[in-house]
């Protein structure tokens, strides 16, 4: 009988002893599965934890449920969880207690804060951090305030929150004394309080933050990921992207972490340096750190070529990163930069779980490769779908606009939705209806918008300016000035460009002045507007004083000196600058530069200087001539009477006779010089595309009327008469 108690004793106790390792074994499981950012498959393990006979959930299973759905916001499923844990008696672990804080902390809850932390009976360090931490994420500094005060022991991490609470609330200048606070009344400083500082330091603070970075070397807390981090985010920030890359290359490889290459590589993208941020992807994989979502999506936005992206794209499907929402969304992102909208639209259709971003990162990729009754159809399947679009979908709708009647069911649709609120909508509008030419509702909308942001003037200014209205333009920039906005480099681009269109010298000389007022004569679109404005001004003798006053000159500089010399007769001046534009580093001449000086040789008659410059085209720069280039060596040899030579280049080159304004110059030639043979020729290829004009028939009949055919000139005037082709006559407005 004894020996029959023993054995149930031990059975027991072997059937205790295994079901602790069960539960050890899932609390790992349920563990490993967080730190996998499995979140969802957490939950779902301790449903089923839950659902068991045996082994129960204890408390390290509820908080690490807990903490998932702390990261997922789930509060529905939390506020289960936080009862299960009262009905158990598990909510007395402190660990517990505390990470129902956290949860309510995520879900901004802040009255169920104040419960569960009056629910822990005695709160630790992280408790009382937790609800400091609460009260200045949700703007109560006050309370914030008066719990640091209470609290029992200065711990780091208490003083830590006090200091991300005021940066986040905008208070840096209190975060700052602070941070000096602690070291007078010797609280050590620690690496998030290092992270927390360098957090507030933009552009403005950037002095306090390189004494931050020069403690943080005296501290020798360069050592830590966190700071590194921090450190490496505060200098991208400022745009200072050398500083960043020395403080990541001097940081010890061990201290990388998968937040470091993040910053880099995101750092590196928004730069516009896609090289460098591949390479740092490439030297994350080398350190053996798991890219996460955040690299992928920054990865993305850093690739420039189609062979590269698809390599990226290969690299998450391999990894299990494409069922990620944002990882999608940047993919098909990526897709449409390089122009494959049917890659982009495979990735959209295979994506289960599609937020706004994914409908308005599709719908923008249609309305950026002019698709837009796919746009459309895109918004349509969208609404379908259950999804509000918001200011970003409308604003893609009105940019693939291809007819009045869709802006007008836009514009009805924001103003149902009550977008019409967000700038950004009624500023696409304007635009949308400039577009299409209805100033007048353009104009409504503009004034009826408030408040106005810099976009919207430069559209307004920019939309008068496509439709005629020039002088409503410069109306515009004249309000503009009189508002506490300040005018962009776009902004001043567009005004020089309608002084440079109605020659307004007076006006273009003000905003140059202006611009050398606000020290923004560095801007090199802004010296090759000044170029350009003050030449069509008649101003030459200003646009070379310009142009030599330009710190960094680029090929539209150049372009724009050239065309200057042309619009003014100087064609070997025009040659001049072109020569020393080859000599200048960094500069290699466009197609747009040939046409300017072939242009400008043209109109001078310099023949030789014209073909030598027109041969080098393609040998020298490997540039295939379009019609402008054709047209301008044309007119010149035209103009000099090489007539064979022209016959001989469109024989070779194979002009179309679609490009018209060839053969019209070339015709032109032939009346000038009485080539008849030729000019019958040139003839019988204009009226093959343009039988009813009546000025190729008048110009054949001068041509045999100037050789003195007057037959076969009569017999023109007659196939006139015949052919029903009206000649308008003409007339002066000036009376006899």
């Amino acid at each position: 009988m004894k020996l029959t108690f023993v054995k149930a004793i031990n059975a027991i106790a072997e059937s205790t002893a295994q079901r602790r390792r069960q539960l050890l074994e899932l609390n790992q499981l349920l563990a490993q599965l967080n730190r996998s950012y499995r979140y969802f498959d957490s939950l779902r393990l301790f449903t089923q934890i839950h659902s068991f006979q045996s082994p129960k959930p204890d408390h390290y299973t509820l908080s690490t449920a807990l903490t998932a759905c702390a990261i997922l916001r789930e509060t529905l499923f939390g506020n289960q969880l936080h009862a299960h844990a009262i009905l158990t008696g598990l909510r007395a672990y402190p660990h517990v207690g505390n990470t129902l804080l956290s949860l309510y902390v995520k879900a901004a809850d802040l009255d169920s804060v104040r419960r569960a932390f009056a629910d822990i009976e005695s709160p630790d360090v992280y408790s009382w951090t937790t609800l400091v931490s609460a009260y200045a994420k949700l703007g109560h500094m006050e309370d914030a305030w008066e719990v640091f005060g209470r609290m029992p022991g200065s711990d780091v991490a208490v003083w830590n929150a006090m200091i991300t609470g005021c940066a986040e609330n905008g208070h840096v200048e209190v975060a700052v004394g602070l941070f000096c606070e602690m070291q007078r009344v010797g609280v050590r400083h620690d690496n998030y309080t290092f992270a927390c500082l360098l957090s507030v330091c933009s552009t403005e603070e950037l002095d306090l933050g390189r004494q931050v970075h020069s403690l943080v070397i005296k501290t020798g807390y360069l050592v830590r990921a966190s700071v590194v981090n921090a450190l490496v985010t505060m200098y991208f920030n400022c745009g200072i992207v050398v500083n960043a890359y020395e403080v990541f290359e001097e940081a010890e490889a061990g201290v990388y972490d998968q937040i470091t290459f993040n910053v880099m590589i995101d750092g590196l993208g928004s730069a516009g340096r896609d090289k460098e941020a591949l390479e740092v992807f490439k030297e994350m994989q080398e350190a053996c750190l798991r890219p996460t979502e955040l690299t992928f999506v920054s990865v993305m936005s850093s690739c420039s070529s189609a062979r590269v992206g698809h390599q990226v794209h290969g690299h998450t499907v391999k990894m299990g990163f494409e069922a990620f929402t944002s990882v999608s969304n940047a993919t098909i992102t990526m897709y449409s930069s390089f122009g494959d909208l049917h890659a982009a639209h495979m990735i959209f259709e295979r994506l289960e779980e599609k937020d706004l971003v994914s409908w308005n990162t599709v719908i923008s990729s249609y309305a950026q490769g002019n698709f837009g009754r796919s746009a459309i159809l895109a918004y349509q399947q969208m609404r379908q779908a259950g999804t509000e679009p918001d200011e970003f979908t409308f604003g893609s709708l009105l940019a693939s606009s291809e007819c009045l009647d869709i802006v007008e069911m836009i514009h009805a649709l924001a103003s149902k939705n009550g977008l019409m609120l967000q700038i950004q909508v009624p500023n696409a509008l304007v635009s949308g209806y400039f577009k299409h030419g209805k100033v007048k509702q353009a104009y409504q909308i503009f004034h009826d918008s408030y408040p106005r942001n810099l976009i919207s003037w430069n559209g307004i200014i920019a939309g008068s300016m496509l439709n005629g209205c020039p002088i409503q333009g410069l109306e515009q920039f004249s309000e503009l000035v009189k508002t506490e906005l300040r005018p962009d480099v776009y902004t001043l681009s567009l005004i020089l460009s309608i002084c440079a269109n109605i020659s307004f010298l007076q006006h273009g000389r003000q905003v140059h002045g202006y611009i050398l007022r606000f020290r923004l004569f560095s801007e090199t679109s802004l010296g090759n507007a000044l170029v350009t404005m003050y030449a069509k001004c008649g101003a030459l003798d200003r646009s070379l004083r310009v142009f030599n006053a330009m710190v960094e000159k680029d090929t539209v500089s150049w372009n724009a000196l050239i065309s200057a010399y042309a619009q003014h007769g100087q064609g070997k001046d025009a040659v001049n600058c072109f020569e020393a534009m080859q000599d200048s580093f960094g500069v290699k001449p466009d197609q747009a530069t040939f046409t300017a000086v072939l242009s400008a040789c043209s109109h001078a008659g310099l023949v030789d200087d014209g073909t030598r410059i027109f041969n080098s085209m393609v040998k020298n720069y490997g540039l295939i001539p379009g019609v402008d280039h054709f047209s301008c060596i044309v007119d010149l040899l035209g103009r000099g009477g090489y007539l064979d030579d022209v016959q001989r280049i469109i024989k070779i080159k194979h002009v179309e006779t679609e490009h018209s304004n060839i053969w019209w110059t070339l015709f032109s030639a032939c009346a000038a010089h009485g080539n008849i043979k030729l000019g019958r020729i040139v003839a019988g290829f204009l009226l093959d595309t343009d039988r009813s004009n009546p000025s190729i028939y008048v110009l054949l009949s001068n041509i045999y009327a100037a050789a003195g055919q007057w037959e076969e000139s009569a017999n023109i005037r007659e196939l006139i008469r015949r052919s029903g082709v009206m000649k308008q006559p003409g007339y002066s407005w000036i009376g006899s």
